[in-house]
C-alpha cells in the first residue's frame, strides 16, 4: 500500500524549509525532499556574497526560533543586521543548521514524477519509492530554469556554461574565460574567476550597476519616509511590494509582469565592485554569432553601432539569469502541465499560492509575477511560509470536521 501524507514539499530552500518549520510547529502531516540548500550549496560560485542584508537573510518559522543572528552568534560569527555582507558559506550553513533543528524530517531524495492520482497526487522518488500527497508545494527556486542565450546553445557543453554550474572558479585558473551578462551572477562569477587565475573578459550591452553600500543606520526621518528599508533596501517601492503583497496581485497582469521584469533588475553587490572594477575586461555589446574554431571558441561581438569584432575564448559562461516556465519542470506530467494556467510561463495563483491546478502550489521565484519581486529574494518566504501554512491548516482542520461529525452521527445510531 503506497504511504499518505497530507501535503508533500518539493525542495528544500529557504521557502520549503521555511514553510515546513510553519507546517511542522501547527502540527499538519508533511513530507519534504530535495538536499538542505542545494541550489546555494552546489550551484552558487564559492566565495560570493549575498545582496541581501543580514536582517533580510533569514529563514522563518513561527516563533523566530532560529535567525541568521542567532546562528552567527552560536558560533561567534561576526553579524550585523546591515553593512556587512552575508558570506554564501555562512548561508549555506545556517541553513542547513536550521533544517537539522526545524525540519529533521527532511527526506533527502529527488521526486522525478508526479502525476493526479485519486483526489491528490502520486509522487515517484529517485529510489524508486512512491508517496500520495493530498497538496504539493513546489518550491525548487531556480531548478532547471536557467536562461542559455540561443546562440550559446548552438556550443558543444565542453565549451559554454551557464552560471549556475559554477561552484569551483578554480577549474578555470589559467584559461580565457568570456562571461555574458550584466547583473550579479555575471558579475559574480566574472569577479571571482579573475581572483581564481583565469584571465575574464565580460560582454554586456550595457555597462554592469553595483549596489550602494547599505544605508548608513541612522537616518532621517524623512529620508526614512520617503525610501523605507524593509529588506531590498532603502526603495519606495521595494518596501511597497514587499508590504503589501496582496495589493500587488489585484495590478492588472500588465503592470504586474512589467514591474517583476524592471524592478531590482540586473545589479551586483556593493561588495563585488572592489574585486571587479579595473580587474575584469569589459567589452559592450550582443553576441552575435559563436562557434568552435579548434579547441577554441569565436564570439563575434555586436556592439550598438552594428560594428563586428571577434573575441576568442576558452570557455563561455551565460550569466544570464533565469526565465521560469512551469513547462520545464521536470518531474511535473504533461496533464498537470496542462491544466495550470500561466502568465508568460509563470504560474497564475491565488491569494493562498494554489495553482488553477487544485492542491497545486508554486512559491519562489514562480510566484513573483503574482506577488511581487520579493519572491526572488529569501525574504519572501516570511510572508509565504504564513500564508501557505495557514491555508493549508485551515484546508486540513475543514476537512476534519465533517469526517468527525459522522463518526459520531454513526456512533448515535
Amino acid at each position: 500500500m503506497i504511504p499518505e501524507t497530507e501535503v508533500a514539499i518539493i525542495g528544500a530552500g529557504p521557502y520549503g524549509l521555511s514553510i515546513a518549520a510553519h507546517l511542522r510547529a501547527a502540527g499538519i502531516p508533511f513530507a519534504i525532499f530535495g538536499r538542505a540548500m542545494e541550489n546555494w550549496a552546489e550551484h552558487m560560485p564559492a566565495g560570493m556574497h549575498l545582496k541581501s542584508d543580514g536582517f533580510a537573510s533569514n529563514l522563518y518559522d513561527p516563533k523566530s526560533e532560529y535567525t541568521l543572528q542567532q546562528h552567527c552568534a552560536l558560533h561567534n560569527i561576526e553579524y550585523a543586521d546591515m553593512r556587512v555582507p552575508v558570506r554564501l558559506e555562512l548561508f549555506v550553513d545556517y541553513g542547513q543548521a536550521f533544517q537539522k533543528k526545524l525540519v529533521p524530517s527532511l527526506r533527502e531524495l529527488r521526486v522525478t514524477q508526479v502525476h493526479r492520482a485519486a483526489g491528490g497526487f502520486n509522487l515517484q522518488l529517485a529510489n524508486g519509492e512512491h508517496l500520495w500527497a493530498r497538496k504539493i508545494v513546489i518550491a525548487t527556486g531556480v531548478n532547471d530554469v536557467e536562461y542559455m542565450p540561443e546562440v550559446l546553445q548552438k556550443l558543444p557543453a565542453a565549451h559554454r556554461s551557464h552560471s549556475a554550474e559554477i561552484a569551483d572558479v578554480t577549474r578555470f585558473r589559467g584559461q580565457q574565460i568570456v562571461v555574458i551578462g550584466a547583473g550579479a551572477s555575471a558579475t559574480d562569477v566574472a569577479a571571482l574567476t579573475q581572483q581564481a587565475g583565469a584571465r575574464v573578459t565580460l560582454v554586456s550591452r550595457q555597462a554592469p550597476l553595483f549596489h550602494s553600500k547599505s544605508s548608513p543606520t541612522k537616518r532621517s526621518l524623512w529620508q526614512r519616509i520617503s525610501n523605507p528599508n524593509l529588506g531590498l533596501g532603502p526603495n519606495l517601492r521595494s518596501s511597497l511590494c514587499l508590504a503589501l503583497p496582496d495589493v500587488f496581485r489585484q495590478l492588472p497582469a500588465h503592470l504586474r509582469l512589467h514591474i517583476v521584469k524592471t524592478h531590482l533588475g540586473p545589479s551586483g553587490g556593493w561588495f563585488i565592485r572592489d574585486i571587479f572594477v579595473g580587474k575584469v575586461a569589459e567589452q559592450r555589446g550582443s553576441i552575435a554569432q559563436a562557434e568552435v574554431r579548434g579547441q577554441r571558441v569565436c564570439l563575434t561581438i555586436q556592439a550598438e553601432d552594428g560594428k563586428m569584432t571577434e573575441l576568442e575564448a576558452d570557455h563561455v559562461i551565460a550569466g544570464t539569469g533565469y526565465r521560469y516556465d512551469v513547462n520545464r519542470a521536470p518531474f511535473l506530467d504533461a496533464q498537470i502541465k496542462a491544466a495550470v494556467k500561466v502568465e508568460e510561463g509563470y504560474p497564475a495563483l491565488t491569494r493562498n499560492f494554489e495553482s488553477s491546478q487544485e492542491g497545486l502550489y508554486f512559491v519562489g521565484l514562480p510566484a513573483a509575477n503574482t506577488f511581487g519581486p520579493a519572491q526572488r529574494f529569501a525574504l519572501g518566504a516570511r510572508f509565504t511560509a504564513s500564508r501557505v501554512a495557514a491555508h493549508l491548516g485551515r484546508s486540513t482542520t475543514a476537512r476534519a470536521v465533517p469526517d468527525m461529525a459522522q463518526a459520531a452521527d454513526s456512533t448515535r445510531g
